[in-house]
Formats: C-alpha cells, structure tokens, sequence
C-alpha cells in the first residue's frame, strides 16, 4: 500500500507512486463516450476500469450512504462507487475513484465531499477520490490533464456523438437488428486503436474518421417505415445514464421510436461559452478570454467537422450547430441562465421541434432546481412558440415508479401517434 498523504486542510491526496499500481473506478454515464474516454486515460499511464454494475443495489446503496433529500444524480453515483467497492472485485488498498468536479452551484461541484462523506461512513478513509476538472479545484500530484489529454478527450466526444446520433438514426430502421450496434463497437476498437498509435487526434484525421463513419452507417440496409420521433433533454446525467432513466431509451426503441438525444459536444461548447459570457457580462481577464476563446474555437471547428460529415449522407438528419441553439434561444430565456443546463436545455426542446423531433421527453431529478426553470418551467412558453410540440416532463427518483414513468410517456406518444396520423392524411391528400 502506497503511503497515505494529506493536504493541509486533511485532503486524502493521488499521488504518483499511486499512480503506477492503483486502479481508478470511474462511474458510468454515456457508455460510447465514456469508453473513448478510459482509452484516453489508459493511453496516459493511467489504470481506469469503467463501472457496469447496475440495478437496485446500486439505488440502495446509495440511500444508505446518502440522504434521501440529496439530488438523484449524486445518490446514483455513490451508489454505484459504493456497490462496486462492495463486490470484492477490487484491492480497496490500491483503489481510487475519479469524478468530475464543475464548479458551478449546481449539485456537480458537491458530489466529490458527499463521496469523500459516503466513504468515512463506510469505512473505506484510505481510497482517494480525483477531481477531474478545468477549474483547478483541486489538485492531485499523480493526476494532472495535460494538452494532449484534453486533445484526446474532445476528439472522443466529437466521435462519441457522432456514433450515438448515427446509431440512434440507424437502429430502427435497420433491417437486420443489431447491425447498427455491431458497427458501433467496429469504430470504437478502431478509435482505441488509434489513439494508442497517436492517430485520429488532428482536424485532418477526424475528418477522414467522421466521413468513413457516416459512409458506413449510410450502408446499413434499412426499411423506409414511418416512425415516432422522440427527442430526451434533461438534466446531464438523467438524460444520458440508462440506469438513472430506467433505460428510458431503450423502451422507447421498444415502443416503435425513432430517438434523438442530444450530444456531448453542444454542453461542452456551452460550458466553455459560458465564461466568455461571463467576462463579456461582468468583466475579466483579457488574458483568459484570449485562452478561454481558443478553446471555443476548436470544439467548433470541431463541430463544423462533424457537421460536414453528416451533410455528406442525405438520409441522416444534422446535428444542429451549438450556434443554431443559442440562435434559437435568443429571446426566449437570457444567456446568463447557465446553473446545470441553463438556457441550453431550453434550446435543445426548440432545435428538437425545429428538426422534427417535437415529441420531448424531459428527464430530471425530482426537486432539481435548475432543470425545473429551464426545462419544465419553459414548456408552456416553447408550447407557445411551437404549437405541435409535445413534451412530457418525468421526474426520477428513489421512490418514483417505473409503472408510473411509463404510463406518463405511454399517453405522450398516443398523442404522438394521433399527429403522426394526421399528418400521413393530410400528405396523401396532396398526393
């Protein structure tokens, strides 16, 4: 066991002999991405095991550790931390556990002291908890992100949202089920594969990546049957995390949907804007908007990538540009709303109803503040922009029921189905 060193203020800290024998538990949210990303870190010397464990006892472990009060996200998360430290698969003396830290108000920039909590409580004080982080909340001697990680990181969401839109687009339409999620794990082994030799990082080579990406899904054979497009916003982690929205994805695949869920790409450009605004709003360091401006401009030219690989196959819808959403946007809710999602969880509702997915799911813990002023609490203001749109707000929690969840969702696509009807009538008519 490597010695056990503390901050000042009795911080447990990572250090580098920790580095090369401990294994970094990181907890699951977006299975293509986050599967990018632990290449990425592996890739960097570090040792990282993706958590899969799911089901009820993560639930319950995380009431036992966590007050029932505190956000559903942060409980999921410990939860499966603590779940997994309890199932005898790992060394609790060369473990540690990573995850992100925002610095924001909401519940993100708090999980890291409920965890660190949750494991005093459980007796396991000697496993050290990293914060990865671009605020430099905190700092590890045997964890940094350097240039070349954040390089591979942003190439991992780009490709991460791409696979997702094209799988989403993809899979209910294919004619052999399964091939689209097949082909997703090709590109994965294939993305892995490069960046262990240093490829697919530069603009170049994500071109030629994404283009042979899209080519690829186009040549899925799929059937040309009409189907229920259903868009899910929401709070990050609800939104994306199956076992936090009961699967919410794969049910609706079951129920004949055709499903959008916004990328990563768009929150990270979003968190990046966010201090420019900042600065532009409250004033700053001219420096740091210079550094901060840099950044902005990759991820887009980044996303301008993506986009063009999109435009090269006419079956597959774009995703809409962060620019788009923001334009959207303006007028609606102001650019300072950025707790949690901010005002971008608004302009995904309006770009899902502007792209034809005006069927809306919109997921958030119960009691979460900042999803319920820019989800929920905008709905009937989107409804007044947008007519057709159909959005059904679901809450998830310890106690809310799957039965009920569902039954919500149920009437909402019975609708969906009732405007689908219409508008197949009203095109025959024009025929």
């Amino acid at each position: 066991m490597a010695e056990l060193k503390y901050t000042n203020t009795g911080r447990l800290l990572f250090t580098k002999e920790m580095k090369k024998d401990y294994t970094l538990l990181c907890p699951m949210m977006l299975p293509i991405h986050f599967s990018l990303f632990i290449d990425v870190f592996r890739n960097c010397g570090y040792k990282v095991e993706l958590l899969q464990n799911d089901g009820p006892a993560i639930v319950q472990e995380g009431l036992k550790y966590v007050h029932n009060d505190t956000c559903y996200p942060a409980l999921l998360v410990i939860g499966q931390f603590i779940d997994a430290l309890h199932s005898g698969k790992y060394d609790l003396d060369h473990t540690a556990l990573i995850i992100t830290q925002t610095g924001g108000g909401c519940r993100a920039s708090n999980y890291i002291h409920l965890l660190r909590k949750a494991l005093h409580k459980a007796g396991m004080d000697q496993i050290p908890v990293v914060s990865l982080n671009l605020s430099r909340l905190e700092s590890n001697p045997g964890f940094s992100i350097t240039l070349s990680m954040l390089r591979k990181v942003i190439a991992a969401v780009a490709y991460g949202d791409a696979l997702m839109a094209l799988r989403n687009q993809t899979k209910p339409y294919e004619t052999h089920v399964g091939d689209s999620e097949a082909l997703v794990k090709d590109w994965v082994d294939e993305l892995c594969s490069q960046f262990k030799r240093g490829k697919g990082l530069g603009l170049k080579a994500e071109k030629e990546n994404l283009l042979k990406i899209v080519h690829d899904f186009a040549k899925i054979p799929t059937q040309a049957v009409q189907k229920i497009r259903v868009g899910i916003v929401g709070e990050i982690y609800v939104k994306y995390a199956a076992f936090a929205n009961n699967h919410l994805e794969d049910f609706l695949f079951d129920q004949g949907c055709e499903v959008n869920v916004p990328g990563l790409l768009n929150f990270a450009i979003f968190k990046v804007d966010n201090r420019l605004e900042d600065i532009k709003l409250y004033g700053g360091n001219p420096f740091k908007f210079g550094a901060v401006s840099v950044l902005f401009d990759y991820l887009t030219k980044m996303q301008n990538i993506l986009t063009e690989a999109f435009q090269s196959e006419p079956k597959f819808e774009v995703p809409t540009p962060y620019a788009k959403v923001k334009e959207l946007t303006n007028g609606v809710i102001g650019y300072g709303d950025k707790m949690g999602e901010g005002w971008l969880l608004t302009g995904e509702m309006l770009e899902l109803c502007e792209t034809g997915y005006e069927n809306i799911v919109c997921a958030q813990p119960f009691g979460c503040l900042p999803n319920h002023i820019c989800g929920k609490g905008m709905i009937h203001r989107i409804k007044t922009l947008r007519p057709e749109s159909n959005i059904v707000p679901i809450d998830y929690d310890p106690s809310a029921t799957m039965v009920n969840q569902e039954n919500r969702i149920k009437l909402m696509l019975a609708v969906a189905r009732e405007n689908l009807q219409k508008k197949v009538v009203q095109s025959d008519k024009k025929d």
